[in-house]
């Protein structure tokens, strides 16, 4: 059985709700008082039970988070600039992976209703409004990041993809680039159908370029790899001359195979990613890569949260970063082609 504040108080010779004072409004009690009951906290190694007392006010000091894949430094930067905004706020971010597995996404806003979270922050999987507007009517408030969602209901912090797989694509395609394959997945994953689509868009209004998509089923460093080895494979008649990664994890395990296989980067095949993660620059072959201002887009998200949590009323916001192209060495080396490119 833990020591409790009744046992503090009988120590200090004091009532419960001076001890309850000294917790909670230490200003209000004299500063003898406010040492006495102190000193016998240090004794008994008395713990006030924060959780219990938040549940009884009915919400936690706990913001959940659910992103899709918790090892991509993505994810982890725009936890952090959340973070940097719930310490600021007195508030805690318990992060969630939901691996791409719709289940698994469900378990853990289930579990975060549980909790009674301040607030959810989630990078979803696929559209379910439905159980996002079942958690708001429970008192959850609900951001979407990494997802531009205008329309739906919900707030909203996100960068252009579509803007963001124009952008790499022409890069390639002003680099000289004719054969350019995509290679990510899964479809289903709204952010990376949207790099598809803008990339889709810049090809198609350049004459002579063409578009191939390699699927993976994940965006891991694993997938990119794998995707790589079955490109490096083929003959080099076969093989794009560029590569438009959906991430910057997938980007690496596709450079691992080309370079493994003794494919050149980017003589051979130039190659882009997407996030502009810490470890892009220093990869063997620089990577370019389309940068997203990720810790920014959390400490918004987590704002726009504090503030809807405290006004469910408030009108929903859709916050769009312009996405930034990031040149390196990986997409160097080939000369411009012969006629302007459009789009």
């Amino acid at each position: 059985m833990g020591v409790s504040i009744r046992d503090v108080a009988t120590c200090a010779g004091v009532s419960v709700g001076t001890v309850s004072n000294v917790l909670n409004r230490p200003q209000s009690v004299p500063d003898a008082t406010v040492e006495r009951v102190r000193a016998a906290i240090d004794a008994l190694g008395y713990v006030r039970n924060d959780a219990a007392r938040q549940l009884r006010a009915g919400r936690s000091h706990t913001v959940g988070m659910v992103v899709l894949d918790a090892r991509n430094p993505f994810f982890t930067d725009l936890a952090r600039g959340a973070d940097d905004v719930a310490t600021e706020r007195g508030l805690s971010v318990l992060i969630g992976n939901s691996d791409e597995r719709p289940e698994r996404e469900g378990r853990l806003l289930a579990h975060f209703e549980e909790l009674r979270a301040h607030g959810i922050l989630l990078s979803p999987i696929a559209e379910d409004l439905p159980r996002l507007r079942a958690l708001r009517s429970r008192g959850i408030a609900v951001v979407l990041v990494d997802r531009t969602e205008a329309g739906s209901g919900f707030s909203s912090v996100a960068v252009d993809d579509t803007r963001g797989g124009a952008l790499a694509a022409r890069h390639l395609l002003e680099g000289g680039r004719r054969r350019i394959a995509f290679v990510g997945g899964p479809a289903t994953v709204r952010h990376v159908a949207d790099r598809i689509e803008g990339t889709r868009a810049a090809i198609s209004a350049t004459p002579g370029a063409t578009l191939e998509i390699v699927p993976v089923a994940t965006l891991t460093v694993a997938e990119g790899r794998e995707a790589g080895e079955r490109i490096a494979a083929r003959s080099r008649q076969e093989r794009p001359d560029a590569i438009f990664a959906a991430n910057d994890l997938v980007a690496l395990g596709v450079l691992q195979a080309l370079t493994a296989a003794g494919v050149s980067v980017p003589d051979e095949i130039a190659l882009i990613g997407y996030d502009d993660i810490d470890f892009a620059a220093s990869a063997a072959v620089p990577l370019s890569s389309i940068r997203q201002p990720s810790r920014t887009m959390g400490a918004i998200a987590l704002s726009i949260l504090i503030e809807e949590a405290a006004d469910p009323s408030l009108a929903p916001r859709n916050v769009v970063f312009e996405p930034e192209l990031v040149v390196r060495a990986s997409t160097a080396g080939r000369r411009a082609p012969a006629g302007p490119v459009c789009g």
